[in-house]
């Protein structure tokens, strides 16, 4: 029979055993879990949704600042769909995205022979220090056209990553001067030697973390179907960045990442998955096989620093293409 001191012994190392269980369980709430059911519920928005005159899309996270919701996207003249033929323009919220008014122009084209002097689109924001940093990609006109038309080709019209900063999220964004500050990768044989695009920010271990995805050269028309998506890391938002090794995710046409518990997620929409990696460069699916995922995402993301919330997403703005028409809806992220 045990003594006294061998029952405490026992008692307190299953007390602690399960005070560890219990906080493990608490720990593990914000994870991601296959047990669980996702699914996506749309709706219709007002102020950038269907739109006579005007088609929208790639839209940024949502960010909220006071009591006002912020958002920021590529912005056509009717009929053009496609962002290559676009500038960015943003809009505010008060009723968590319901109803939107479009405020205005961000960010206009570059100047005559810059990198983004053709078209600036897909843009995603960044607070960091009481600044916003508003990434974007540019084109020029394809190179050897007197013309200046852009051809849309897949051998050399390069897209690179620019930036503009601003004290307030209503501007002025203005450039900064080491603009573009993300470049296609010399090598052709890179999975990102031809377009990189679709940046998304997180802040991790005190550095700016800047994914996006990337296309080869070498893939030539079938590039867009073999996306994939990398990493570049920075000590401030300016840059410089230097890209990891390789790509990190296949078959990831757009980039939407979140923090989730200690790491980060993120959707895949070629292969519709969402993926997890504790390191944030390491991903293995969660789920697979997803119905009608969002196209072209962004999320609502309370504050883009280390203090962000881990919470679960619940909400954001996408993108449709229907009628030939491209515009802006909300959609929910449903996990049960």
């Amino acid at each position: 029979m045990p003594s006294i001191k061998n029952l405490t012994i026992i008692l307190v190392a299953l007390l602690i055993a399960a005070c560890t269980s219990q906080n493990k369980s608490k720990g593990s709430k914000n994870f991601i879990s296959q047990s669980d059911s996702l699914s996506f519920q749309y709706s219709e928005v007002t102020g950038i949704g269907l739109d006579s005159v005007y088609n929208r899309r790639d839209n940024s996270d949502v960010i909220k600042v006071g009591n006002t919701y912020y958002v920021w996207y590529t912005r056509m003249d009717s009929p053009v769909t496609s962002g290559y033929w676009g500038s960015i323009w943003y809009a505010t919220s008060v009723d968590e995205g319901h109803t939107w008014q479009e405020q205005g122009k961000a960010v206009g084209l570059g100047e005559e022979g810059a990198f983004d002097s053709h078209s600036v689109f897909t843009p995603n924001i960044l607070v960091f220090q009481n600044k916003y940093y508003l990434y974007y990609t540019g084109v020029k006109p394809t190179l050897g056209r007197s013309d200046k038309v852009f051809e849309g080709n897949s051998t050399n019209d390069f897209t690179a990553i620019g930036l503009a900063v601003a004290d307030s999220p209503d501007g002025p964004f203005k450039r900064v001067e080491n603009n573009p500050v993300l470049r296609v990768s010399k090598l052709a044989e890179d999975f990102d030697s031809y377009r990189i695009d679709d940046a998304s920010l997180i802040i991790r271990d005190k550095k700016i973390w800047l994914y996006y995805k990337g296309r080869s050269i070498v893939d030539g028309k079938n590039g867009p179907r073999r996306t994939k998506m990398g990493v570049a890391i920075a000590n401030q938002p300016e840059g410089p960045f230097t890209k990891t090794k390789g790509a990190i995710m296949d078959k990831s046409h757009e980039v939407l990442i979140w923090k989730e518990g200690k790491g980060i997620a993120s959707l895949a929409s070629v292969n519709f998955s969402i993926n997890y990696a504790d390191d944030a460069l390491n991903f293995e699916p969660l789920y697979s096989n997803l119905k009608q995922i969002p196209k072209a995402p962004g999320l609502y993301r309370p504050f883009l620093t280390d203090a962000e919330t881990s919470e679960i997403p619940g909400w954001g703005i996408c993108m449709i293409y229907e009628n030939k028409k491209t515009y802006l809806r909300r959609f929910e992220m449903l996990r049960r």
